[in-house]
């Protein structure tokens, strides 16, 4: 398993998304530290995001807090966010930034929140990264709300 993450991570630093991330992480103040062969970025400052955490390349960007508080929220984030540095090897780095927002918009028009129907999000674990599972809803209705209708 460590082999395997080694390449994930080596993956991760060429398609660029790792040096993204430990740019991010350094240009909003995050403190950095390594775990389980991720980046953790802690007390990060990203205004806009309402996310309690978020993962680019092998960094796990710890939004506003310390890793301490946001796992005594949900133990269980780094895990989940161990799956998105996957997925970002996985999608060859970058192209994973346009693919995870046309997810989240289809997520919202099927079920009105960004991970339900998402399927980065589901693959990673909703309940483990904290998300609720909300039921599908009409297509007509999710794209009347997106239009403003």
């Amino acid at each position: 398993m460590n082999r395997l993450r080694t390449i994930r991570d080596l993956a991760n630093v060429v398609n660029l998304s790792t040096p993204l991330g430990l740019g991010v992480a350094v240009a909003r103040g995050g403190r950095l530290r390594r775990r389980d062969g991720l980046w953790i970025a802690e007390d990060v400052r990203l205004p806009g995001i309402n996310a309690s955490a978020m993962t680019v390349g092998s960094v796990v960007l710890i939004l506003g807090r310390s890793l301490d508080e946001a796992e005594a929220r949900n133990p269980t984030l780094i895990a989940h966010e161990d799956e998105h540095a996957w997925q970002w090897a996985a999608c060859l780095g970058l192209p994973f930034i346009p693919l995870y927002f046309a997810a989240v918009a289809w997520s919202m028009v099927r079920c009105g929140d960004r991970a339900s129907a998402n399927p980065f999000e589901r693959q990673a674990g909703l309940r483990i990264g904290g998300y609720p599972e909300n039921a599908k809803q009409p297509l007509r209705q999710g794209l009347a709300r997106l239009f403003g209708r």
